[in-house]
């Protein structure tokens, strides 16, 4: 019954874990490519209007992906740039211009900083979720395996938080800031909902895998004390038989000493 227990919940969290693992390739990858679903993710777009004269193509509206800033057509991700591995929000540097560049991002390097971070940590929590997911089969059957890839999810919980948290930062500054300077700014609902949604996964996987893991612990702790129990009951009634027989031969002898003096 704990067998089972313990591969229910193992499965469970095994399933949840995929889940997150398949949010945060469907964010990673986004820029990639403009089929579904990944047309649809972006972290954050705002029309350029006024903005030009740079070195690199400034599209208008901008959707800023993983890999690329792209444009859009009919709700959709179109017209990506060159594939940039760790893109950064860099508004003059991404435009390569200053011309008519909202002030705020101007002289700072703040959210490029805060979005280069991101994506480390989310390619950090990328990889212990994946090596989560292989520990996962250990899980199913033992204690120790359940602890385990409890350990390698929290790990992967941990960096997704930091992930989502710098991400919510430069994008909600960003659209603030473009929409300071008059233009039409807002979030990317895909891109927000996957990221949030792949750390809530890992939290419960997190839960699950430990729970199994602390399961059939009592009934193995009394299973043990069972075994030393009856070692010591074993070994008493033992010592009984022991002296009863000593107390015997004693007797014995006193009758046999007696009798020769009669």
């Amino acid at each position: 019954m704990v067998a089972v227990s313990r591969s229910v919940l193992g499965l469970v969290a095994l399933i949840v874990l995929a889940g997150g693992i398949v949010l945060q390739f469907l964010t990673i990858l986004s820029g990639t490519s403009t089929s579904t679903p990944l047309q649809h993710v972006y972290f954050l777009e705002s029309t350029t209007n006024g903005i030009s004269g740079g070195s690199g193509m400034v599209r208008n509206p901008s959707r800023w992906t993983f890999f690329a800033i792209c444009g859009a057509e009919n709700g959709n991700n179109a017209n990506c740039g060159n594939i940039v591995p760790a893109l950064p929000f860099d508004p003059p540097r991404n435009f390569g211009t200053e011309n008519n560049v909202p002030q705020t991002f101007l002289g700072t390097k703040k959210f490029f900083y805060l979005s280069r971070f991101m994506f480390a940590f989310y390619l950090v929590a990328l990889f212990f979720a994946v090596i989560a997911f292989f520990t996962s089969v250990l899980a199913i059957c033992t204690r120790l395996g359940a602890y385990l890839t409890g350990l390698n999810t929290a790990i992967a919980f941990f960096f997704q938080t930091l992930t989502a948290a710098l991400m919510t930062a430069w994008t909600v500054i960003g659209r603030n800031n473009f929409r300071a300077a008059g233009q039409d700014a807002h979030l990317g609902t895909y891109a927000f909902g996957f990221t949030w949604a792949a750390m809530a996964c890992f939290l419960i996987s997190t839960v699950l895998f430990c729970v199994g893991g602390s399961v059939g612990k009592d009934e193995s702790r009394n299973t043990k004390s069972s075994y030393f129990g009856r070692k010591r009951s074993t070994r008493s009634r033992g010592s009984f038989i022991d002296n009863e027989s000593q107390r015997r031969v004693k007797d014995e002898y006193v009758l046999s000493k007696h009798s020769l003096r009669s």
